[in-house]
């Protein structure tokens, strides 16, 4: 069992920046391939970034890939995504996944656990 909870996000001017942590219990955390995922209102969830449990593999996806950064500490067992240079287009919700394959997948099918959610809002 792999609990997760989201936090850092909250309403933000474009070309600002937010760290979301995503804290994590349970004992499989360290083995676990970690993403980020996002929705906005009426949009299917779509894939956001990944990482492996050693942090060596990162995946992201492409309407990203300059500005997000995903990186883990297993030591405090914990998952961040940076996001910088924030536009309104990145306004959604922003979930916490955990995967127990070794790849990084962009397939929300492929991750076993879920938080709850944390809110960005980018204004222009």
């Amino acid at each position: 069992q792999v609990q997760l909870v989201e936090s850092g996000g909250g309403l933000v001017q474009a070309g600002g920046s937010l760290r979301l942590s995503c804290a994590a219990s349970g004992r499989t955390f360290s083995r676990n391939v970690m993403g980020w995922f996002r929705q906005a209102p009426g949009k299917e969830r779509e894939f956001v970034a990944a990482i492996n449990w050693s942090g060596g593999s990162t995946r992201y996806a492409d309407s990203v890939k300059a500005r997000f950064t995903i990186s883990r500490d297993n030591a405090k067992n914990t998952v961040y995504l940076q996001i910088d240079s924030l536009k309104p287009e990145d306004t959604a919700v922003y979930y916490c996944a955990a995967s127990s394959s070794g790849r990084t997948y962009a397939s929300k099918s492929e991750y076993n656990y879920w938080g709850q959610g944390t809110q960005v809002t980018v204004s222009s």
